[in-house]
């Protein structure tokens, strides 16, 4: 897993004050949007997580399409920007990174798989869940590998796996969370697993070559979100759908009961919204992305008002259909979660979260009642804390959730070699492997 990936043992920098007393460790979490680069540095304590520096760079119209890497050397130009406006308020430079892969390729879903063991009454060890999370794995990166072939038109592509995390397991029915020491006939293993085109993480091993930096984790950006909003809470039971509106996707995962039941991405975001005023109001690209700005503050002049609400219309129609198929796909859940939280720069536009809140798209699909809409507030994600004061809405939730993976990548690697840590951290350690 991971194995293209360059992973360093001594990766986190240590930093230290004038009289040698002070050593800190740091983490960057890059978001690569289609719109933005937003790069925080966050400084890792007993405690919790601060955040210490908040850059932002704007990309170009080729840099990015349908949320991967269009233009490599662009892409690192425009990192390089929001790394120094987040260092420079930080005072470090940190190396270790964690960056975020979204796009339509970007395959995110749980597997569900029973095992028949040849030995009932012989007791569970580590050795043997590990041979059975290799198996899920294995197959869900061919079913991944087989739904990528079938968008790309019959097209075969190489595929890795960037992210796993456990949902449940049972032994003969049974729900166990320490499976180590049961005995049973059949283990069945639910698997979060998300797959990503190769060539799409190495366009941003290129990225980071380019920065000088050490990769220590590429995710699934739906993932570390969900991942950062249960936190470390075992015992979750949130239910919810997550919705990041970016610049060129849109990006929904579900977490049922604490679990990451799967993560969906479709290819319309803030950018086809800005596409449609550009054509309909016959505007540059750039005073079309101002005007649905403007839009979305409550600034638009009246005379432009009408046609900009018919030409967002047209579009919000094709994209509330997106989020319906979208939802459609997750046929494990008897019912999807009823609150949805919203997140990301697309997100800003009123007319989406109106659509949400106001329509009857829900109807056809298996929610219990009319969902509840909300923004995801920074201040509710577990154990980060931002000492800038900078970030103040729902635009830097992607990277909060990047920075989420990072520190966990951290810890799983320093307790390594140690005996101690809970059954599912040893379980997260094999998925990393």
């Amino acid at each position: 897993m991971l194995d293209i990936l360059k992973r360093v043992k001594e990766y986190i920098p240590i930093f230290e004050d004038d009289d040698d007393s002070e050593k800190e460790n740091f983490v960057v979490a890059l978001d690569i949007g289609t719109e933005n680069v937003k790069a925080l540095i966050a400084k890792i304590n007993d405690e919790n997580v601060e955040i210490v520096g908040v850059g932002r760079a704007h990309q170009g119209l080729q840099d990015m399409q349908s949320g991967a890497i269009a233009d490599i050397a662009a892409v690192a130009a425009n990192c390089n920007s929001a790394l120094s406006q987040a260092e420079e308020q930080a005072g470090v430079s940190p190396r270790a990174v964690v960056v975020g892969l979204a796009g339509e390729l970007v395959k995110g879903t749980t597997t569900k798989v029973r095992v028949r063991r040849a030995d009932g009454k012989a007791p569970l060890d580590v050795d043997e869940i590990e041979q059975i999370i290799e198996r899920v794995q294995t197959r869900a990166k061919e079913q991944s590998a087989r739904k990528i072939k079938q968008e790309l038109g019959g097209k075969d592509v190489d595929i890795q796996l960037i992210n796993s995390a456990l949902v449940s397991m049972e032994i003969d029915g049974y729900v166990v969370t320490n499976p180590v020491g049961f005995q049973g006939k059949e283990v069945t293993v639910q698997l979060y697993t998300a797959f990503a085109p190769l060539i799409h993480i190495g366009a941003i091993e290129r990225v980071v070559q380019q920065l000088d930096m050490d990769l220590i984790a590429v995710a699934a950006e739906p993932f570390a979100v969900a991942r950062s909003v249960l936190g470390d809470n075992e015992e979750s039971t949130l239910s919810a759908v997550l919705m990041d509106i970016g610049g060129g996707t849109t990006d929904i995962a579900v977490i049922d009961e604490g679990g990451v039941q799967g993560t969906k991405m479709f290819g319309i975001g803030g950018r086809a919204f800005t596409k449609a005023i550009s054509r309909d109001l016959s505007i540059p690209h750039d005073q079309a992305e101002n005007l649905k700005i403007a839009f979305g503050k409550g600034a638009v002049p009246e005379k432009q008002r009408k046609k900009l609400v018919d030409s967002l219309e047209s579009i919000t129609d094709v994209w509330q259909s997106g989020v319906e198929l979208a939802l459609e796909e997750f046929t494990a859940l008897e019912h999807l979660p009823h609150h949805i939280f919203l997140y990301g720069g697309g997100a800003s536009l009123s007319v989406l979260f109106e659509e949400l809140e106001k329509q009857d798209w829900y109807k056809e699909l298996p929610f219990t009642r009319k969902p509840t809409v909300k923004y995801i507030n920074p201040a509710t994600i577990n154990g980060i804390v931002d000492t800038t004061e900078k970030i103040k809405d729902h635009t830097f939730i992607t990277a909060m959730g990047l920075l989420r993976v990072g520190v966990d990548t951290i810890e799983q690697d320093n307790d390594d070699d140690s005996p101690k840590g809970s059954i599912r951290q040893k379980i997260n350690r094999i998925l990393r492997s």
